[in-house]
């Protein structure tokens, strides 16, 4: 496999495969149809899923927010079982990293490689089972991980986990963002990411009841860590077979380059830029890099922030009890997501982000200030209530970049949002730094690892706010999938269609005359 066709440049339609179907283009609604056949579509082809109406996507969109729920699910319990095995294995902050590490290194080998390339090759619906079917090796794998006592055999396991979870990134991501009307692109993912947040509160307080409930006298006993993950591989197992039956209509880079066209001028979308030209996309990427790995670092130490915030509890109190505080944290998590999601119905999504993300810093700077604890005298509640509130502005922020990025790219949807997915590695690299600063200066003051990291993912909502917001905001006007068969007037299919006067051969030999003039 050539570096070409590895990163996925040969397999995107050009601009003259794009125009030669335009004439010819299915209605949403034969899009939906072809779903039935479960065949894996061209990326070349437009299959007219590039006007689905909000109405029409509501069924795919429901079935792909499931797995965000399952992501979250383990993501919630990665951050427990990090503070678990520091006690049942008797390893330091900073090599319980590893599982960080592990984890989110996968993001960044599987979407650059086999699942970016095996999306384009076979889309979203094989994509989505080849994830999820990683997703229940891994499961499996924790099994006799535990019965090993293996530090290196979760962190493999995990490494498995991670790919597929990042297989299902590389799909789900972009695919709950073109599917539906480009206007309402970030408020779909950020609803869609909230029941994500969900399954984070739901992980944690398992784990309070069942993972750190029978774990011996001595805390050491990891057989309860066994069956949760034996439930979960056969529950993803089902998962797998039911979306090989799910209606999952395809959407094509063919069909991102066409409602491009279709929408209005005003965001002045050039189809015909190179990938190495999309400099948004490549600054979403930078800071979703370090967002990333700023709010997986804060997740992973939270507990251990609870439990030096806790000098009144001993250790296996600590992390029962700090498991139940995270849980919480999550929950003002997942309210924030919701929260963001109906501010967006309202308010301009890149204000939204700007907003957040500068509360965020506002707020782990108090956590990293304040200290109402007497210097580990008394219990610091002061900096423990400002950690939480950081995670309430954290919620948006993934979300709302990855949308932001994707647009204008047309034909490079598919491998943009590659890119972003891998950028989640980030993950991998800011629990490393912080868990051996902790060990040396204590987690709370460590909080200062993820505050720089988020001053850099601070810079790209400054930027979108001052160099593009015209072009962002023209999106929320557009009418593109608001009714069938709708085109903006402005747009370039629009000029040629007389405002969308044109339809079937008229449309096609207009088409023809405007293909001569590139």
């Amino acid at each position: 496999m050539g570096i070409g066709k590895l990163f996925g440049g040969s397999q995107e339609p050009t601009l003259e495969e794009v125009h030669a179907q335009q004439g010819r283009r299915p209605s949403a609604a034969e899009a939906i149809a072809v779903d039935r056949r479960r065949k894996s579509v061209s990326d070349r082809q437009i299959t007219g899923a590039s006007q689905i109406t909000t109405r029409q996507s509501i069924v795919p969109v429901s079935l792909v927010t499931l797995l965000f729920f399952l992501w979250g699910f383990a993501y919630g319990l990665l951050d427990v079982l990090n503070s678990r095995f520091q006690v049942a294995l008797n390893i330091t902050q900073g090599e319980s990293s590893g599982l960080q590490a592990a984890y989110f290194g996968a993001y960044f080998i599987g979407p650059l490689t086999y699942s970016g390339w095996f999306l384009r090759k076979f889309g979203y619906r094989y994509t989505f089972m080849l994830g999820l079917s990683i997703y229940c090796v891994g499961a499996l794998m924790f099994w006799p991980s535990a019965v090993k006592r293996s530090f290196g055999g979760f962190c493999g396991a995990m490494f498995i986990v991670g790919s597929g979870l990042s297989t299902l990134e590389t799909s789900a991501n972009p695919y709950i963002a073109v599917c539906g009307p480009p206007k309402w692109s970030e408020f779909r993912l950020e609803l869609s990411q909230s029941f994500q947040a969900v399954g984070s509160v739901v992980a944690p307080v398992l784990a309070s009841f069942v993972i750190f409930k029978n774990v011996g006298e001595d805390g050491q006993s990891l057989e309860s860590v066994q069956w949760v993950y034996l439930g979960i591989a056969i529950f993803v197992g089902l998962l797998a077979i039911v979306f090989y039956f799910a209606p999952i209509p395809e959407v094509t880079d063919a069909d991102m380059a066409d409602q491009a066209e279709m929408t209005t001028g005003a965001t002045n979308y050039d189809g015909d830029k190179p990938m190495r030209k999309q400099y948004m996309l490549f600054f979403g990427v930078a800071a979703q890099f370090s967002y990333v790995g700023a709010q997986v670092g804060i997740a992973s130490f939270f507990i251990n922030y609870f439990t030096q915030a806790r000098p009144d509890l001993n250790i296996t109190k600590g992390h029962q009890q700090g498991a139940n505080f995270y849980a919480i944290a999550q929950g003002l998590f997942a309210i924030g997501r919701f929260s963001a999601a109906g501010l967006m119905i309202f308010v301009k999504p890149r204000w939204v982000l700007l907003t957040y993300q500068t509360l965020i810093m506002v707020f782990i700077a108090a956590a990293i200030g304040v200290d109402t604890g007497n210097g580990g005298r008394s219990p610091n509640w002061g900096g423990l209530s400002m950690l939480m509130i950081v995670l309430f502005f954290e919620s948006c922020i993934f979300p709302t970049i990855f949308a932001l990025s994707l647009r204008g790219l047309g034909r490079h949807t598919k491998r943009g949002a590659s890119f972003l997915v891998a950028s989640v590695c980030g993950g991998a690299v800011v629990p490393a730094i912080l868990g051996n600063v902790a060990d040396k200066i204590g987690t709370r003051k460590a909080m200062v690892v993820p505050l720089a990291f988020f001053i850099v993912a601070w810079s790209f909502p400054i930027y979108l706010n001052i160099s593009k917001g015209k072009e962002l905001d023209a999106y929320r006007e557009s009418h593109v999938g608001t009714s069938d068969g709708a085109i903006d007037p402005d747009s370039k299919l629009g000029s040629i269609s007389g405002a969308g006067g044109l339809h079937g051969k008229d449309l096609e030999a207009a088409r023809v005359e405007e293909i001569k003039r590139y």
